[in-house]
């Protein structure tokens, strides 16, 4: 924070497909967007409560929580960023936008916790985390609208998950799309159109079978990550439809294999787009281009 504004920026938090965690690799999938003033927190897999604090944002700064889908790397760490941004001072509402499901998420946590925050509230004079924290459920089209925000979320195809969306956020002319997790998805291109930053989940061919065969779960999870994620040349077939200024390759399949480089990834991604490419990373920070326009 620079004289009293926030810095605008991108940080990629978590930059992992996947539940798992190895010694010494990235953690599952999280970003921060500071834009417009606005703290925004998209998706909460393990490890984001750190990144954040990391990233130098305070928690009781929390301010908007995104998240694309339920499943574990992108949720696990919900309730526990907001409980551990409530014992760090949080005292002004926060607002969790996701699919159907994410409040009894929510819901779930606060049963499991009940000793503990009634405890804190009684002994520590804190204020009732339940009353702080709101949960707006979301489809597609419009997820948020104000102060100049504007949030979007497009159905993405990653089965069996149906409740999964890309989500597109748009402030003084620059817009920021997340792909979410999805199978290569070519409707997604005309959402991210004319997009300053994209950022994408990419699979890497070369190393579907050598993760398959370090997890143990076969064909089986072969076929699903074949059928639910995009290869990284087709995100570059994404990203040239959309005409995006900046692609942005994020949750890694896989992430944290040895024989698969930036460079290899850079490789698969230039055979269909020769535009600015960063390959995410734990903690990558990335300053948003300029408003286009003066906010009234």
């Amino acid at each position: 924070m620079v004289g009293g504004q926030v810095n605008e920026r991108l940080v990629i938090l978590g930059s992992k497909g996947g539940p798992a965690i190895r010694p010494g690799g990235p953690s599952p999938t999280s970003s921060l967007l500071e834009i417009g003033g606005r703290r925004i927190v998209v998706d909460c897999g393990l490890g984001v409560s750190r990144g954040l604090v990391e990233a130098g944002m305070a928690l009781a700064e929390l301010d908007l929580v995104l998240i694309t889908h339920l499943h574990s790397d992108h949720v696990l760490e919900l309730g526990p960023l907001l409980h551990t941004a409530w014992t760090a001072g949080l005292k002004t509402p926060v607002r969790v936008f996701g699919p159907v499901g994410t409040k009894a998420v929510w819901d779930g946590f606060l049963v499991s916790l009940a000793y503990d925050i009634d405890l804190r509230i009684d002994d520590e004079g804190r204020p009732d985390i339940r009353g702080l924290v709101t949960i707006v459920e979301f489809g597609e089209g419009v997820v948020c609208d104000e102060d100049g925000l504007l949030i979007e979320a497009l159905r993405v195809e990653h089965p069996p998950v149906t409740e999964c969306f890309a989500l597109r956020l748009s402030h003084d002319g620059r817009r920021i799309v997340f792909s979410a997790d999805t199978a290569y998805f070519p409707p997604l291109a005309d959402f991210a159109r004319n997009a300053d930053i994209l950022v994408h989940e990419a699979m890497h061919p070369d190393g579907v079978d050598r993760l398959v065969a370090r997890t143990g779960n076969g064909e089986r999870l072969k076929q699903h990550l074949l059928a639910s994620h995009t290869m990284a040349a087709d995100v570059g077939r994404i990203a040239t439809e959309a005409n995006a200024a900046h692609l942005v390759l994020n949750h890694l399949v896989p992430a944290d294999d040895p024989l698969i480089t930036e460079t290899d990834w850079t490789g698969q991604v230039r055979t269909t787009w020769d535009g600015r490419l960063t390959i995410g990373r734990d903690g990558l920070e990335l300053p948003l281009p300029k408003p286009r326009r003066k906010t009234a």
